[in-house]
């Protein structure tokens, strides 16, 4: 789908985000795209100066409506390594993997093997995504395949994620390393509102030794939603 593009910016809040303003006057954020000429989940590619970027839909991604409702900063940066759970179809994850780049690597861990089989399809074309069919709540049993890793991402539809998120926190966050979360409030606990549930998995992530560095609601991209970024500090 040809699409003409005005103009392609570096994001001046978020490092390896792109705003890309369109000649109908939209804008859109967008990543460079580490497989040029490759699409993950029907996304539009947008070319400039001779570099093509990949539309990042904010309808699709949880942390693109993060961006796009003001995070107090992207922490995933070049190089890093990421622990992602809940990969799914790798939709955001391919997102990260544009970010971290070639020299990066992206641990996506996935429960179901129907949804698995098409991350596979992703990480075939995206090198630095290393797929793994798990189960997020048993982190000791993929514990021989990731290594020691800069940040956690967390989009998994489970009670107790907070818990969850900090048991594979233990296991492979370095100190002072970044968390997002997304936090499904009605796969918690349905009989609650939504501000109850937040608060009480926050409060699970302090005691588990995180520092809340902001939180943000996900409204009108995904109702009932909020990203908790947050920085692990081991207990002495």
């Amino acid at each position: 789908m040809m699409v003409n593009v005005v103009s392609v910016k570096p994001h001046e809040k978020y490092k390896a985000v792109y705003i890309v303003e369109l000649e109908d006057g939209s804008v859109r954020l967008a990543t460079k795209n580490l497989v040029p000429g490759q699409r993950v989940y029907g996304e539009r590619l947008f070319h400039w100066e001779g570099i093509e970027y990949r539309e990042w839909n904010a309808y699709r991604s949880k942390l693109c409506a993060a961006l796009w409702n003001g995070l107090e900063e992207l922490p995933v940066k070049e190089g890093d390594r990421v622990l992602y759970l809940g990969a799914a179809t790798g939709t955001t994850a391919s997102h990260v993997s544009d970010i971290v780049g070639p020299k990066g690597r992206v641990y996506g861990v996935e429960f179901a093997p129907r949804v698995m089989r098409e991350f596979v399809l992703v990480a075939e074309i995206r090198r630095n995504l290393y797929p793994i069919l798990g189960d997020a709540r048993k982190p000791h049993e993929y514990r021989h395949i990731v290594e020691a890793v800069d940040g956690v991402y967390a989009d998994v539809a489970q009670p107790e994620q907070a818990s969850l998120v900090a048991d594979n926190a233990d296991f492979f966050l370095k100190d002072g390393g970044w968390l997002l979360l997304a936090i499904k409030a009605r796969s918690i606990d349905v009989t609650k509102e939504p501000s109850e549930v937040y608060k009480r998995e926050i409060n699970t992530l302090r005691e588990r030794g995180f520092e809340i560095v902001d939180v943000v609601h996900l409204e009108p991209y995904d109702k009932d939603h909020a990203m908790v970024y947050a920085r692990f500090h081991r207990k002495k």
